[in-house]
């Protein structure tokens, strides 16, 4: 049975309206990127979402409902925020993904790009960053739950077996983190439509995000620093403890914090207006200039 958040009018309002597009960028023709991408062509330094290891684009539905529509809440000149919703394919090591996304931005002619990771889609999102800090081509960082040093999930050494495990012992481990006890009928809704999403992945899929997320590995948060990052989390029970939250705090002083009060783990659907919000506060500097993931249209003024 559907979630309610799957059977809502809003996300069947999203699915009829942002088309899910494939790209192959890589020499192995099974290596398919999902995307998602709403907004004007012409920007060509949008927000890019990265899901979490049980996540797919599509978890991302309300901010690119809320962020590229153009309507009251945007100031009369705006026609919107482009935001880009992205699916990993199997990728086993890190570099192979920093390569295949790289590729893929190439491929979409952007020039950089301004990353909303959650959870692992956080860490990939700082290695990401790390990878191409010498030319770099990230423009700003908001990391979501997430956490720096892969360490902290105590899975290191089993972490090389992930991929010849069934899928039922995966989505134990996965959903092992959801539920820490009674929460609110948003939250809980957030959760269905995680474990739906889940559901729809392959034995591979899921091996290969598990594996990149507890390898053996961690950000080299030097190399970034100079990169504007907002670090966004949760006060009630998600799947990272406070210390693992004070760790990135440390790796990251001069980050801002947009902290919410509840939300679980994937507050992106539980509390998306409050996310929402937080997400134009970080993109607001760039508004109008070269970095700006929201087009303008010129005024008799300009």
């Amino acid at each position: 049975m559907s979630s309610e958040i799957a059977q809502s009018n809003e996300y069947q309002s999203f699915r009829s309206s942002v088309s899910q597009r494939k790209f192959v960028v890589d020499e192995d023709e099974s290596k398919e990127w999902k995307v998602y991408d709403a907004g004007p062509r012409s920007v060509k330094c949008p927000l890019i979402c990265f899901p979490p290891a049980s996540g797919t684009a599509d978890v991302f539905f309300r901010q690119i409902l809320a962020l590229t529509a153009v309507g009251q809440m945007l100031a009369l000149t705006a026609v919107g925020y482009r935001v880009i919703s992205v699916e990993y394919p199997t990728y086993w090591k890190i570099v192979e993904f920093c390569e295949g996304f790289r590729r893929l931005i190439d491929h979409l002619q952007l020039d950089k790009v301004h990353l909303f990771g959650a959870s692992l889609g956080g860490f990939l999102a700082q290695k990401f960053a790390e990878y191409t800090y010498r030319s770099p081509r990230v423009a700003s960082l908001i990391l979501c739950n997430s956490f720096y040093d892969t360490t902290i999930f105590n899975q290191t050494n089993s972490a090389p077996t992930f991929w010849m495990m069934p899928s039922l012992v995966l989505k134990k481990m996965v959903m092992g983190n959801f539920d820490k006890g009674p929460v609110d009928p948003s939250i809980c809704d957030s959760i269905d439509f995680l474990v739906e999403k889940l559901d729809g992945l392959t034995q591979a899929e899921l091996a290969s995000r598990l594996t990149l997320n507890c390898m053996n590995c961690y950000v080299e948060p030097q190399k970034i620093q100079q990169i504007p990052i907002t670090i966004m989390d949760v006060f009630d029970d998600c799947a990272l403890s406070h210390s693992v939250r004070e760790e990135l705090y440390k790796c990251y002083p001069e980050a801002k914090r947009a902290h919410l009060k509840s939300g679980g783990n994937f507050p992106y659907l539980s509390r998306c207006d409050e996310v929402d919000i937080f997400i134009k506060i970080h993109l607001q500097p760039f508004d109008n200039k070269k970095y700006s993931a929201k087009e303008y249209v010129k005024t008799e003024e300009d």
